[in-house]
């Protein structure tokens, strides 16, 4: 387990923001996420969830926290209920929080062992109206398996069934959308070390190399510098399979002529990083490469200069697509007689840039937030523009991460390679 300290009172602050919304006589109850199993006696990594850690700061499961602002007893009203540690956990497991350094990680004074928790809720559930319940309410959330705040929702229900149940992601989803100082630091180290992996990376990177290969270097860059290693599944794509958007086998020889995306970036302390960067295998670009390239980064450069507080996400979307019909008709691939008889709703672009061109950045790679309205200080999005000519095998996409600020945005990412020219003297600076 990496756990890197962070000042107590940016969780006791965003515990704070959290009361200030909730009804009156009202429970908020968070529960960390499952130790998932694989077969026969394994268990996969433990991924914490995140609205705990954003809450707490802690990173091991077995944790819930129990808000209670109205509670009768002073120190009822913050509860982290932690997993106890016995000599059989110690001696096959390690170390576990204790409740002092619980305390010293959250801020919260009252910290129960986690057997405990059914009898202490059920000791206070009756002085509240309201339970408040936490679920995941990301719009691209499958939800297929159940996690641990959909079991307690079934079990509250069945023995707490004349209370009334309000929805908590609501709260958490904009609170979490508006990034502080503290949480801004880690994604600066995330960024950084992302840098440190895509730099060995690409000086790694010659005809015959295997996508797995690279995807290694950046894995041991990313580890020695502090991360548990990927924020999110690499992509690792070269050649033809540069136009594949989710593409993961990683398995393919990179043969000379032909170019590598990779969208790969490193964590810190749970924060994500999020990066895209091109290369060509044998260092340089042709001519075709080039100016697919050349219409990515202007399409980028255009789209951060959108990226400041006042800007309506839609119209956003809007400008930035008629930018990519812009270098599309540029680099020959569209011709202005189809685009003057295109539907107005099916823009032909569309068929060579076909996801989105941000998404908010946190303690999730596809973080939570609202993508209508209007963008605000402290929002952290990507930028990640892209054309995909699957005729040609060419496949281009380019991302930083900007933080957008009182005054226009900060590119974190803005020290990492992404003119041609950056990226060919480091291939060949070896």
């Amino acid at each position: 387990m990496r756990n890197f300290l962070v000042d107590p009172e940016f969780y006791k602050n965003n515990r704070k923001h959290i009361t200030e919304k909730q009804a009156a006589k009202s429970i908020s109850v968070i529960n960390s996420n499952y130790q998932m199993p694989t077969n026969a006696d394994g268990s996969m990594p433990f991924v914490q969830n995140s609205d705990i850690f954003y809450l707490t700061g802690i990173n091991q499961e077995d944790t819930t926290l129990l808000l209670f602002p109205d509670a009768p007893n002073e120190k009822f009203k913050e509860i982290l209920f932690i997993r106890y540690a016995d000599e059989h956990v110690l001696t096959w497991e390690g170390h576990k929080l204790s409740k002092e350094q619980a305390r010293d990680v959250s801020g919260i004074e009252t910290v129960v062992w986690h057997s405990e928790f059914e009898r202490v809720f059920k000791s206070l559930v009756y002085d509240a109206d309201i339970i408040y319940i936490n679920s995941n309410e990301h719009r691209r959330a499958d939800n297929i398996v159940k996690n641990r705040d959909d079991v307690f929702l079934t079990w509250c229900k069945e023995h707490f069934p004349l209370h009334e149940y309000k929805r908590l992601a609501p709260i958490l989803l904009n609170l979490r959308s508006i990034k502080y100082e503290a949480e801004i630091k880690q994604i600066e180290k995330a960024c950084s070390i992302t840098k440190s992996g895509f730099e060995r990376a690409a000086k790694f990177l010659k005809p015959g190399v295997f996508e797995y290969e690279l995807e290694a270097e950046f894995s041991h860059e990313f580890i020695k510098n502090g991360s548990k290693g990927f924020a999110y599944q690499p992509i690792i794509a070269s050649g033809a399979d540069s136009c594949v958007l989710h593409y993961i086998s990683n398995h393919k020889q990179c043969l000379y002529g032909e170019i590598v995306l990779l969208d790969v970036a490193a964590e810190y302390n749970n924060y994500k990083s999020d990066l895209t960067r091109v290369l060509p295998v044998n260092g340089k670009f042709t001519n075709r490469q080039k100016d697919v390239y050349n219409a990515v980064l202007r399409m980028m450069r255009y789209a951060i200069t959108l990226l400041k507080p006042g800007t309506d996400f839609e119209e956003y979307t809007k400008l930035v697509g008629q930018k990519a019909e812009e270098e599309l008709l540029l680099i020959g691939i569209l011709k202005s007689e189809e685009v003057a008889k295109q539907l107005e709703n099916q823009p032909l672009y569309r068929k060579y840039f076909m996801h989105g061109v941000s998404h908010f950045l946190g303690l999730d790679v596809h973080d939570v937030g609202i993508m209508r309205g209007m963008m605000k200080p402290g929002m952290l999005l990507t930028c990640e523009p892209g054309l995909y000519l699957k005729e040609e095998g060419i496949g281009i996409r380019l991302e930083n991460n900007i933080l957008i600020t009182d005054s226009g945005n900060i590119d974190l990412m803005a020290n990492i390679p992404v003119e041609i020219e950056e990226i060919e003297d480091l291939m060949l600076n070896v």
